[in-house]
């Protein structure tokens, strides 16, 4: 035998969410589900309405009806008491009206207008007026409704009957059924803007909460939720807030900590860079295996060096202390000027003609450091030639508005689902661990981000023009004319 547990029966969906589908929004779900209310409870109360005031109107008719056949047979019953001899003479006693009399005596059938004929009058009523009882019956003659009433006459051997056209209520009913409807409509569009007005008040809170998140997520951490005086409210404005402390909390500290260590750093590894230039300096009067081994201290004391200087930048731009220095720089000229000074001053440099006049507003050091570490990131992971280009982003005959910087290499590339994870803190990617020791930390793409973005730019890497293998990182910024 097995030993599963039997499988429960799933819950059954609400009566609602059959109706309402899941892929609204919940702004919408919330104005469908007003709408619905009200759209119901409005038929409901027309329904309910109608039915209690066609009941209304048939039973005042009928009591109506009543009074008049009982006076118009007390007339009938005193002429034949009078005049034995003749039904015909007795019906017209009775005055003229909407109603059509009849009259069943000695055995005969006497009516005065052959607008209704004793068919009118049911069997059923008949067998209950011979049985000496008052009856009422609603019948539909060719879809109209009538009233047909049935009174005994026992003393003088006679039975009197009245057929009473219900045009009148028929009538009335439709009004009454035009008037509900259109108040179903009106109550139902009242019902819709009440629900607009419903959901933006219930998602106002909501939308307020995604902005204050979005805010933090773009760097403002002091950004805060107002409690409200709603209780409910409260309670997730201040779980939001408290969620929001600590993680301002932990950032600072984060930061304070990187910010304290490469400070900290800077004194021993400035005495590391001195000692290992003293080594650098005799190093011919070394032994090989020695000189080697200064090599690469010398080396990894250059990383270091790198390492923290990041650290201290990236610690700035938490700290927001980060100030740039703007001025008018020709793009051209600074990208030949960045490029000649960098680690690979070889790379080719393309530039359009007609970005040699487009002028930019930057901070020279820091964009000169973005080209820079691009271009280690092209020595470290691209291999082979090394392309650098500059043009506008707009095409032919278009007015010019951003400048694009790429920076192409022949390496192995970047795969598609890590093409923003490369711009994080210390992320190389997962094919970083390959590519041997003299990589860096993963903080040069970070500074590039994060320098580009003050600018007012953006950078992204994608595959190159040409189809060949490798990457082509792109550096977007706003440009202008000279």
């Amino acid at each position: 035998m097995s030993d599963a547990a039997p499988e429960q029966p799933s819950r059954p969906p609400g009566w609602l969410s059959r109706f309402v589908p899941h892929r609204l929004g919940l702004r919408n779900r919330i104005l469908l589900t007003f709408t619905l209310g009200v759209a119901v409870l409005a038929i409901v109360l027309a329904f309910t309405t109608y039915g209690l005031t066609r009941s209304t109107l048939l039973r005042q008719e009928e009591d109506s009806a009543l009074d008049q056949a009982f006076r118009n047979a007390r007339q009938v019953r005193a002429t034949l008491r009078a005049a034995p001899g003749s039904g015909a003479a007795a019906l017209e006693v009775v005055p003229d009206g909407e109603s059509e009399p009849f009259l069943h005596y000695r055995g005969e059938w006497e009516n005065r207008s052959p607008q209704f004929s004793r068919d009118n009058i049911r069997p059923a009523l008949q067998e209950r007026v011979i049985d000496d009882r008052v009856s009422a019956q609603m019948v539909y003659e060719e879809e109209q409704p009538v009233l047909a009433i049935g009174i005994p006459l026992t003393d003088v051997g006679a039975s009197y009957f009245e057929i009473v056209p219900l045009e009148q209520v028929r009538d009335t009913l439709n009004s009454v059924r035009v008037s509900l409807l259109g108040a179903a409509v009106i109550t139902t569009a009242v019902g819709v803007l009440l629900g607009v007005w419903a959901a933006r008040r219930a998602v106002r809170p909501l939308a307020d909460a995604a902005q204050a998140a979005q805010a933090i997520a773009g760097g403002g951490l002091g950004t805060r939720l107002e409690p409200g005086e709603d209780p409910d409210l409260q309670v997730l404005a201040g779980s939001f807030n408290d969620m929001a402390s600590a993680l301002q909390y932990r950032v600072e500290r984060d930061a304070r900590f990187a910010s304290d260590v490469s400070h900290e750093l800077r004194s021993p590894l400035t005495t590391l860079a001195a000692s290992a230039e003293v080594l650098q300096s005799r190093r011919d009067e070394l032994p090989e295996k020695a000189a080697a081994a200064v090599d690469l201290i010398v080396a990894d004391v250059g990383r270091f060096q790198n390492l923290v200087e990041d650290l201290l930048e990236i610690s700035r731009f938490d700290a927001g202390a980060v100030r740039l220095n703007r001025e008018d720089l020709l793009v051209a000229e600074f990208v030949r000027q960045a490029v000649s000074v960098s680690s690979l001053p070889e790379a080719h440099l393309t530039v359009d003609p007609r970005a040699e006049e487009l002028v930019i507003q930057g901070d020279k050091r820091r964009l000169a450091r973005v080209v820079a570490n691009l271009l280690e990131n092209a020595r470290y992971y691209g291999g082979g030639r090394v392309d650098v280009t500059v043009e506008p982003s707009q095409p032919e005959g278009e007015d010019i508005v951003d400048v694009q910087i790429a920076v192409e290499d022949h390496g192995p590339g970047v795969p598609p689902e890590e093409r923003v994870l490369i711009f994080e803190r210390f992320a190389r990617g997962v094919s970083a661990g390959r590519r041997g020791a003299s990589e860096g930390a993963g903080l040069g793409l970070a500074l590039v981000d994060e320098h580009v973005r003050m600018h007012g730019g953006r950078v992204w890497v994608e595959d190159r023009r040409d189809g060949e293998e490798g990457a082509r990182f792109v550096i977007e910024l706003p440009a202008e004319l000279a």
